[in-house]
Formats: C-alpha cells, structure tokens, sequence
C-alpha cells in the first residue's frame, strides 16, 4: 500500500479551497488503496470537534494580520514530521509554500524520498493586498523568484489548471508540470433545498439572490462585485446580494455597501456548515456571481454548477480551465456595467437561467474526483518507480501519459452519483478534465 505524507499550513476549520482540496483527495486516494497522513495546523477546540483519521496536529498560533490562518511552531512541526514511521512516509506531497513546505523539503531529502508540491496560490496578487508598501514591480519580483526557487526544489509540481502551468513555466520553473485539478465529491450533487435555506436566514420567496461563495478577502474582487451590484439594485427591486464566508476584509466590505446605499440589500451570511447548509445556499441563489482574480482553479464555480446555478463570472488565471464554452457559465469583461446587465438578464429571464444551470451541472459532472485522485495515485506511483528524491529529477517520460494532459476516465449523472469507467482519453479544456 502506498502511504503519503501530505504536509499542509492550512487545513479544516479553515475554510478555503486548499483545505477542501485536500480532504476530497484524501478521501478519494484511500478509496484507492492509498492511505495518507496528514500533518497541518492544530486550532484548539474547533480542532478537536471533528477528529479525522491520520491527521496529525501541530500547535500553532494565529497569523498577526488574518487571524482566521494559523502559524505553526518550527519546532513542533519538526518533531511531528521526525516522529512519522517511514512506512507511513512513501513520499511527501507538500500542499502550501510556507513553513509546511521548507519542513516537508526537509524531511523528504533527510529520509531520501520524492517530494511533489501542489502550487494552489498566485501569490503576486495576494503581495499587494497584504504588504502594500511594497511597490508593485518588487511584490511580483518576489513572489515570482519564491514561488519558482521553491517549485524548482521538489520531484514534481501538480497545477490545478492549465492556465497556472503556463505561468509557472513562463516564471522559470523547469520540474514537470502536472495539471491535476481538485475535483468533485458526490455530495456536493446532492439537491439543496432553497426554501430550507431561505427559511433558515429570513429571505422571502420574492428576494432574488444574486449569491458569492468563498474567503472575504480583498484578492477576491468582492470589492468590484459591491459596485457591480449597486446597479443591479437599481434595477431589480427584489435583488439582494448575499455572500457566504468569512475573511479579514469582511468589515471593510460591509463599510462599503453602506458608502454605496446597499448595506441593506447586502448580506454577510458567514462560513456554512458544508454537509448541511452549503448546497442549501447555492440552492436557494438565482444567480451565482465570481470575480476573483487570482484563483488557480476556482472551485466554488463547480460547486454552483453542481447545483444547477447559472453563473456570471469574470475569468482570470485558473478560473478559464472551468469556464469554457461547455459550461453553460456566462462570461463577462471586468466592467460593472456589463456584468450587471448579465447578472439582470439572468434574474428576470427564467428559462434561460434554467438552461444555463441544466448545461452548467452537466459540466460539472465531469469532474469527478474519484478519477481525479486516481491521477495523482499514478503520479504517486511513477514517483516512486522512478527513485526519485528532492536531488535527482525522473524523466517526463516516467510519469503517466495521463498526467500531463487528459485522464482515462468518464463521470456520468445518475442521481447524483458517479459512475467512472476506464479506457476513454482525450484533452479537454487546455488540459485541465476528462473529456465529456
């Protein structure tokens, strides 16, 4: 049995697509007889509510300027890494690019075993949210030259769209390149119940919900969707923006729809329970709404589709592997004018926001994580095979044909459960999917 040892600064209770990532593959590999352990960050009590198997906790304290993330203790990270049986520690398959990555780097070459590193931050544009004093061309200079110093140091690099696999060569990085991305579990297909949803936080059958999904955080353009909906307020007297999830910018954005005479149809809803309440939000929205413009996939757009939303989104970096013209999604320019008249054309039309939901969970269902995961398995595998360890690179051709582009597999829908069967290839999407 192959055993991995995922190392990762950020995991549940924090709520974000790292951590979900990470769970859904997880969970998926040890389906396929791959058992992983996973070493992240202790956050007390809330840690302690839900003890997965094979999690192994770190003390930490919190980020000075986002206490939502969690700094761990070099030295009990260490002592937690050194203390893993080497039969429990194939490889390591590192998830983050802070401490967790220079520990697991470091473990890796002390015990002579590959390292993959998952490069799920574009971090040049979260360097001018979080250290503005930083003149724009050093912000990117740095990032850029960390992030390819640190890719460049491991076995192999797994990206979650193609769009991120051609920056990352385009910033230097000369270790294979493997386009794998986070895919979709069979309970996010599971129908929501809008009224349950409704019920819950008070919104009429009346209030259309034009609905975002994710971190509150500055990176995530919620500033430019608040302009955006101030005219869609205008013209739509029953609209009402909500935004599921919690972040360091949340007072700051709530200050804004008051500036803009929208903080009363403006929610700020917070983090959602995902096995109870998450598919009941996306449920209940008429309208699902994306701007972000550093995503290196953009998973919450999935989990929309899933749910047959129609969905307006920009598309920037990781965001395009999803949006394709496949995906029943309706793509717009970042300009407040153009995405509000798409996001008013949906609201008040309701057979075509059918359609689009119909097309868009079509779509979606292609992204099955189980044939996902079993990417990575082979990746895994060919990583091994190879002999590989952080000093010695394998030949691209050693890994799987699979992992550089299409994968040998098809998700069909079938009351909301996958159903994969092998033997079909292809390329879809710059790379990023199994082919429909």
């Amino acid at each position: 049995m192959l055993r991995p040892l995922i190392v990762s600064d950020v995991y549940f209770p924090r709520v974000n697509g790292v951590s979900t990532s990470i769970r859904s593959f997880r969970e998926d590999l040890a389906r396929q007889g791959v058992a992983s352990t996973l070493v992240a960050p202790d956050h007390g009590a809330h840690s302690r509510q839900a003890v997965e198997p094979d999690v192994l906790r770190v003390p930490s304290r919190p980020v000075p300027f986002d206490p939502e993330d969690r700094i761990m203790r070099w030295s009990a990270l260490r002592a937690t890494l050194a203390g893993v049986p080497r039969e429990r520690c194939d490889l390591v398959h590192i998830q983050t690019p802070f401490l967790a990555h220079y520990a697991g780097l470091k473990l890796a070459r002390e015990r002579g075993v590959p390292v993959v590193a998952t490069c799920h931050t574009y971090f040049e544009d979260y360097l001018n949210h979080y250290m503005p004093l930083l003149p724009g061309f050093a912000g990117a200079w740095l990032a850029r030259s960390v992030m390819t110093r640190q890719l460049n140091a491991v076995d192999a690099v797994v990206s979650p769209s193609e769009p991120v696999r051609k920056r990352l060569l385009e910033y230097g990085v000369t270790r294979p390149i493997h386009v794998i991305p986070t895919g979709m579990t069979e309970d996010r297909f599971v129908p929501g119940s809008p009224q349950r949803f409704r019920e819950l936080f008070g919104f009429s059958p009346e209030q259309r919900i034009v609905l975002n999904v994710g971190r509150v955080a500055h990176e995530k353009n919620l500033g430019f969707l608040l302009r955006m909906f101030q005219l869609v307020a205008r013209r739509d007297a029953h609209a009402v923006l909500v935004i599921a999830g919690e972040g360091p910018a949340r007072g700051a954005l709530q200050a804004q729809a008051e500036k803009l005479g929208i903080g009363t149809r403006t929610r700020f809803i917070g983090n959602l329970d995902r096995e109870r309440t998450l598919n009941d939000c996306y449920a209940a929205a008429d309208a699902f709404v994306f701007a972000s413009r550093t995503e290196t996939q953009g998973l919450v757009l999935l989990e929309a589709m899933a749910q047959s939303r129609p969905v307006v989104s920009t598309a920037c970096l990781g965001t395009r592997s999803v949006l394709t013209s496949g995906s029943g999604a309706c793509v717009v320019e970042e300009s407040e004018d153009d995405f509000a008249a798409a996001v008013c054309s949906v609201l008040k039309d309701p057979g075509q926001a059918r359609q689009m939901g119909e097309k868009a969970r079509a779509w979606a269902l292609q992204w099955s994580s189980a044939s996902l995961a079993a990417r990575i398995a082979d990746l895994y595998r060919a990583l091994q095979a190879s002999g590989a360890t952080c000093d010695r690179l394998p030949p691209r051709a050693a890994m799987p044909a699979a992992t550089e582009g299409g994968h040998d597999g098809e998700a069909r829908a079938g009351s909301g459960r996958f159903k994969v069967r092998a033997g079909i290839s292809g390329k879809a999407a710059g790379g990023a999917i199994p082919p429909g």
